[in-house]
């Protein structure tokens, strides 16, 4: 199932191609990117602007920019970039029955908000808290990440998560596949934004790649992420080596 199909750039409503986010290099050139399958991977280096373009989705779409549902309207800092109003999302004429964002660099703060709205009605307190497998802040950062996945992710939804491997460890992020899979079967969509090999290996996924400035459709085994990652397990003592012979770690 997929919600929402393409996102367009309004290139005529920008006029500061050197500010951020607009000054990144991957959207110079940019003009759309679709969303044809029920997942969907960004993936680039730190600053290439996957994270952005996901933002962009998520508060274009109506979800709180630091995470959460599209119920969430609590604000700790608006840090988020404007691109948002410089897109249309291109929608399927069907709605989600469910959808969240979540993002690792806000997480605290989702978790904070949990607990604010438990607290509202103490006679509903606890049956508030089982959607998302207890209060967040009583779990360590990685069980409260999957407990959230595991209990507040419902089916028939529209997710977004930015960088999820970045609390689970390998075999949470194994988990974490067999979960979307379940999820995906129920008529579910995710966009993500990731580092990891282990999670771009779903099946059947769409990889877009964001090098050198371009954002390009990529099979899994000819990403960085693949490559270095078999490189290294493969090899690891001369890859050492290498790096270490390489680098001059005292300036």
């Amino acid at each position: 199932m997929v919600y929402v199909k393409r996102l367009i750039l309004k290139r005529d409503r920008i006029t500061q191609w050197d500010k951020y986010p607009y000054c990144l290099p991957v959207l110079r050139q940019f003009e759309s990117l679709s969303f044809s399958k029920p997942v969907t991977f960004l993936c680039g280096e730190n600053g290439s602007g996957k994270s952005t373009l996901l933002e962009a989705v998520a508060v274009g779409y109506g979800f709180n920019p630091e995470g959460g549902s599209r119920n969430f309207r609590f604000s700790t800092q608006d840090s988020h970039s404007p691109l948002y109003r410089d897109i249309t999302l291109v929608k399927a004429p069907y709605s989600p029955h469910d959808g969240y964002f979540l993002r690792a660099e806000s997480f605290y703060n989702v978790s904070t908000e949990v607990d604010h709205l438990a607290a509202v009605d103490p006679a509903t307190r606890e049956r508030f808290l089982q959607q998302y497998g207890g209060s967040l802040h009583e779990q360590s950062h990685g069980e409260s990440f999957f407990s959230l996945i595991l209990n507040r992710f419902r089916g028939q939804g529209f997710y977004l998560l930015d960088e999820p491997e970045s609390a689970l460890s390998p075999s949470r992020q194994l988990a974490l596949l067999a979960r979307m899979r379940q999820l995906v079967q129920g008529g579910s969509q995710f966009i993500i934004a990731t580092h990891s090999p282990i999670l771009m290996g779903y099946p059947d996924a769409d990889i877009y790649l964001i090098e050198d400035g371009e954002l390009t459709l990529t099979p899994y085994e000819r990403t960085e992420h693949y490559i270095i990652t078999k490189q290294f397990l493969g090899n690891r003592q001369r890859m050492l080596q290498e790096l270490f012979e390489g680098q001059d770690f005292t300036t």
